[in-house]
């Protein structure tokens, strides 16, 4: 039997057992388990000596002791919760070793009082990710570096993705039960058409199709595991203000994820408005899992009050400055900045521990501490 005839067999049983597997949970049980949580506020998170997520894992740059002193920041300022990116290649090379160092960041996580939520797949920025040494950043060009997981050759070609059931059944079904894991967010922004700076001859339709595939297979494999954390996928595009015109894939993630997601780089008004629209289509409780765009008016001093007044867990891009270039603008990607800017885009350190603007960080210490 070769590997297409495996995998078909795969997804034909993983549809035929669907009554038989977890389903997504009742509201009742997704506020319980809300209820119990502090007010949950942190960032997406990569130290600053990685590029991407592959250097943040790989064995030969993987560094703890940077990333304990990093999280000794986010401590200090209140924050208690980090997304992070895996890379289904790391999974592949050493699933093992890969295992390992994550149960060692979920240690120093512990010991800062973290709480982790793990994103399996990536559909942002350059679809060609390779292992071993990774290239320097393009000088002033926000997220040169970060790569798609999986890459566009896998997503385009179902027969490999027998592959990536293993990793996420492997991985998810590791760590199913570890308190430490506060939720598994399965891919990122799926349906983002863009393949950044790097061409492949794959439609952008066509990766947008196949994003799509992959999250609702990969429910379907989490689900298989069961685990005690929630799923997740977040809503980044589309209007949800107006029922009516939301597209069929936002509609499948509210109808599926656990609890609910959102990107909301938006100012203040903006956002207020995407977060009423999502408490009038779902019930669950939500957790903004991107924000922060200094420049286009998504800050903290604006931002997160917002989240803490309606109860939603706050998670902001970036924390130390370093090899992703997030203090950059997106802009940058058209046109590279010559010199740091005055505006910082994300991030709020830099790499020798000060904070970008002091009173910026001693608002988040205020605000997280007020009951």
């Amino acid at each position: 039997m070769n590997t297409k005839q495996i995998l078909s067999i795969t997804a034909f049983l993983g549809l035929a057992l669907v009554s038989l597997q977890a389903q997504q949970w009742e509201v009742s049980t997704a506020q319980a388990w809300y209820a119990k949580q502090p007010w949950l506020v942190g960032c997406n998170y990569i130290p600053h000596y990685a590029i991407n997520q592959l250097e943040m894992f790989q064995p030969e740059t993987f560094d703890p002791t940077v990333i304990d002193q990093e999280l000794k920041l986010a401590e200090r300022i209140g924050m208690n919760t980090l997304r992070v990116f895996l890379h289904d290649l790391l999974w592949k090379q050493d699933a093992e070793g890969f295992k390992n160092r994550i149960d060692q960041f979920l240690k120093i996580c512990a010991k800062h009082k973290m709480r982790v939520i793990f994103v399996l797949f990536d559909s942002t920025w350059d679809p060609q990710p390779k292992l071993g040494r990774q290239h320097d950043p393009i000088s002033g060009v926000h997220n040169s570096g970060w790569v798609q997981s999986p890459g566009a050759a896998v997503l385009n070609d179902t027969e490999q993705w027998l592959t990536l059931l293993r990793y996420v059944q492997d991985l998810v079904g590791s760590f199913a039960k570890d308190v430490r894991i506060l939720a598994w967010d399965l891919v990122n922004e799926p349906d983002n058409g863009s393949m950044s700076y790097q061409s492949t001859e794959i439609p952008l339709e066509r990766k947008e199709e196949m994003g799509i595939f992959l999250t609702k297979k990969t429910f379907d494999w989490v689900r298989e595991i069961n685990p005690s954390q929630p799923l997740t996928t977040g809503l980044w595009t589309g209007n949800w203000e107006n029922p009516s015109k939301m597209n069929d894939f936002n509609k499948w993630l509210l109808d599926n994820s656990d609890v609910v997601t959102f990107h909301g780089y938006y100012r203040a008004d903006e956002f207020s408005k995407k977060l009423r629209a999502l408490k009038n289509l779902s019930r669950r409780p939500i957790i903004c899992t991107e924000y922060l765009a200094r420049g286009s008016g998504s800050t903290f001093e604006t931002i997160l009050p917002i989240g803490k007044e309606n109860k939603i867990g706050m998670i902001s891009w970036g924390l130390v400055a370093g090899k992703t270039n997030t203090i950059y603008p997106w802009s940058s990607w058209d046109k590279p900045f010559p010199n740091e800017p005055e505006i910082w885009h994300q991030d709020i350190f830099r790499a020798d521990g000060t904070p970008y603007r002091k009173e910026e960080v001693e608002f988040i210490q205020k605000l997280v501490k007020e009951k």
